[in-house]
């Protein structure tokens, strides 16, 4: 069973269907069912399988490098996306956008199409150059965010801090996204519904089991490129894990062997594929409550965390932290776990017009290795703002949550 997060902060508790609302050709959607009305449960995120690629297996860029945990004498190793920051060389991951078109036959077939979404997913900071000098809005407030990332895609932002590179030639690229023709899932009654909350915006709820045995079936049928990352994009389409009351998994990353069969754990055995993947919905604002789990939110926490951890195999001593009592004490090196709810906000944010947009995109802070690594003093990452030592979010000071201001606490 793969574990899943349950976040209750910033989002309601789910409600049992109060009342029927009729829900017209509203944007981005298309049907005239009649929805019932239920508030989603908090966001979620998960890992899928992972697979352990040999030196000579067909995958993305990768490197690795270890650490010793000065709190229990262990030696951890780990794989990350792209070249060896000490090189200070730049590397790009081809990337493609499948959009996942979701049918409801519960609802008389309303239909919650990714492709809605593609042209905005492309127009944000995930793939295109922002300036991350500053910031006008965070969870810990304005000001000073990553001096020296300007002109630069999230992850490579990300990147750079982690490792205190901005300003050298040392980057991680998304390369810009090839759009594949869509994908239309009509999903069975049973295992899935639209539904809008009491603030009338339209979701879906799709079974996870369901959705991610499709999606390895997939990427057998499409025959995905185990050197590209795919990103199989939903519209406000999320999953759940037995009930509707047990969400709502907004993304997840994973990688297997490239046949697209199984998702089962894979160690490759030379010159075959392993394939690494992301599934992420776009969250119309007003989804959830709460400020930062908007548009691209789940995108920026899959997108870090696959940089991180591309092939879901870096373990860490455990770690607990009172912002995520819902991982309870975990080894997973997942950058994003820690901080879900935790954002900033860049501007150009255009395309979502509801009273719950804000014009802004609203991406995720990420936790950085010297916090995993219990490295202290931090001499690895980018200076904090306060000049006190290596930060150990991306967003440093303005993260104001304590237990983010130094390594992690062991469990």
């Amino acid at each position: 069973m793969n574990r899943l997060a349950r976040l209750s902060a910033f989002t309601a508790a789910v409600a049992t269907s109060v009342a029927l609302v009729g829900a017209a050709p509203a944007a981005f959607a298309s049907g005239s069912a009649t929805l019932p009305v239920m508030d989603p449960a908090g966001a979620e995120f998960t890992e899928a399988a992972g697979a352990t690629p040999l030196a000579t297996d067909k995958t993305i860029p990768h490197w690795n490098g270890s650490f010793t945990d000065p709190t229990n004498g262990t030696t951890y190793g780990y794989n990350m996306v792209g070249t060896d920051p000490s090189t200070n060389s730049a590397s790009t991951v081809p990337t493609d956008i499948i959009p996942v078109n979701i049918v409801f036959s519960a609802n008389d077939g309303y239909a919650l199409n990714g492709t809605d979404v593609v042209n905005r997913t492309v127009a944000s900071p995930i793939f295109q150059a922002s300036d991350y000098t500053s910031t006008t809005k965070s969870t810990g407030g304005a000001g000073e965010l990553s001096p020296g990332n300007v002109g630069v895609q999230y992850e490579d932002a990300i990147m750079r801090s982690q490792f205190n590179k901005t300003g050298t030639g040392y980057h991680v690229n998304l390369g810009q996204p090839a759009v594949q023709a869509p994908v239309t899932m009509t999903i069975p009654s049973g295992k899935g519904s639209a539904y809008q909350n009491t603030r009338g915006v339209t979701y879906g709820l799709v079974d996870y089991a369901w959705f991610s045995s499709r999606i390895q079936q997939l990427m057998g049928q499409q025959h995905t490129d185990a050197t590209h990352l795919p990103i199989f994009l939903t519209n406000n389409v999320m999953l759940y894990e037995g009930s509707v009351n047990n969400c709502c998994v907004i993304g997840y990353h994973g990688a297997s062997k490239a046949t697209g069969n199984g998702g089962g754990s894979t160690n490759g055995n030379g010159n075959q594929g392993v394939q690494t993947f992301a599934f992420s919905a776009y969250s119309t604002p007003g989804t959830f409550r709460g400020d930062y789990i908007k548009d691209i939110h789940a995108l920026s926490h899959e997108i870090a965390e696959w940089g991180d951890d591309p092939f879901v195999n870096n373990t860490v001593n455990p770690w607990v932290t009172p912002t995520a009592p819902q991982y309870g004490c975990t080894s997973v090196m997942e950058t994003g776990d820690p901080v879900v709810g935790i954002g900033f906000t860049l501007p150009g944010n255009t395309y979502d017009t509801n009273a719950s947009a804000d014009g802004s995109w609203h991406p995720e802070d990420e936790v950085l290795l010297p916090w995993f690594a219990r490295q202290s003093p931090n001499t690895t990452a980018q200076p904090s703002q306060s000049g006190t030592g290596g930060r150990y979010t991306f967003m440093g000071d303005l993260n104001p949550y304590p237990g983010f201001q130094k390594p992690a606490t062991g469990c």
